[in-house]
């Protein structure tokens, strides 16, 4: 069993159902989710370029369509609300679905908004992707920008209502900004390791500490260009060494799965943040082929124990601590 802590399904039901497609994740996902051994995941709202020009606007049309999706598909989907949930989910042969939002942009200044987003359903968020924005500072912003005054009441009362606080896509001055902030842990849910591959959206050995000294989680992110400098060197094997450095720095309790496949989007989405041709680590495509991942881990000496946990039961451990 396997809980991807990170994934874009919501922006592919937003951009079908505008095409006037159902069922988006019955029928476009579901098959492979099932094939990896998925149980569940974070399901995020992500405001796709170039929509994210106007983020007010298509966050309303994400959440009209992630609304209706989740009304039609309740056969398949349990929506985590609180503990309890995960497992109903499995009693019930469904799906266990975090509702995530990742970059807040879509709620302005407003952040009562929040308030508004827990009763929808939301159970994460993240207050940056990759820009500026009215709380905070993502990977792309300047260096020397973090939280603002409004992001600092913004975590206050994600924290108040036990919403999952997620660092991935932070730049490094509202990474810290956010650890000196928060007094519950929090989760990098998909970032590799910067000492492995340099690039802005993996973490240092100093960050993946701190976020395990709060007792958080870092979610192992398959994305190609976070995995190795080197073209020929993005395949899984150098993956798991993200995984290994992981576990070397932060020990296995503070290690979850973050998938981040979007191999499902098109390029005019992508083509924002994407710099090669493809976006796949090479024998670990898509999440269909989970069990290769698995595979590896087997044959670099993990144990069952600690597989299960990385795989889901960290998890499960977290959102105890979290949710309310």
């Amino acid at each position: 069993m396997i809980f991807d802590c990170h994934g874009d399904i919501w922006t592919d039901v937003t951009i079908q159902r505008s095409k006037g497609k159902k069922d988006v994740i019955k029928n476009r996902h579901l098959n492979r989710l099932r094939k990896g051994n998925i149980i569940g995941g974070i399901f995020v709202l992500w405001i796709d370029p170039p929509y994210n020009k106007n983020p007010e606007k298509r966050f309303m049309e994400m959440i009209g369509s992630t609304a209706t999706e989740i009304i039609e598909n309740q056969d398949i989907l349990k929506i985590v609300l609180e503990n309890e949930d995960f497992n109903k989910a499995l009693e019930e042969d469904k799906l266990a679905v975090v509702i995530g939002v990742e970059g807040l942009s879509g709620i302005g200044k407003n952040i009562d908004l929040i308030n508004a987003l827990y009763m929808f359903g939301v159970r994460h968020v993240s207050l940056t992707w990759n820009e500026e924005n009215a709380l905070a500072t993502g990977v792309r912003g300047n260096p020397n920008r973090g939280l603002t005054k409004l992001g600092e009441k913004a975590i206050s009362l994600i924290e108040e209502r036990g919403i999952i606080i997620d660092v991935s896509h932070a730049n490094d001055k509202s990474f810290w900004d956010i650890y000196e902030k928060t007094t519950k842990p929090f989760i990098a849910s998909h970032s590799n390791c910067r000492k492995l591959c340099n690039v802005k959206r993996n973490l240092t050995d100093e960050q993946l500490k701190a976020i395990s000294h709060k007792g958080g989680l870092v979610g192992l992110n398959s994305f190609n260009e976070f995995v190795h400098p080197d073209k020929d060197k993005r395949d899984l094997k150098h993956l798991v060494d993200h995984l290994d450095h992981m576990v070397e720095i932060i020990g296995i309790d503070h290690i979850c799965f973050g998938f981040d496949f979007f191999d499902f989007l098109k390029n005019d989405t992508t083509d924002d943040f994407v710099e090669e041709d493809t976006v796949a680590t090479l024998g670990f495509e898509n999440v269909s082929k989970t069990q290769d991942l698995i595979n590896e881990m087997i044959m670099r000496g993990y144990s069952n124990e600690d597989i299960k946990k990385i795989s889901y039961k960290n998890f499960y451990k977290f959102i105890k601590e979290i949710l309310v």
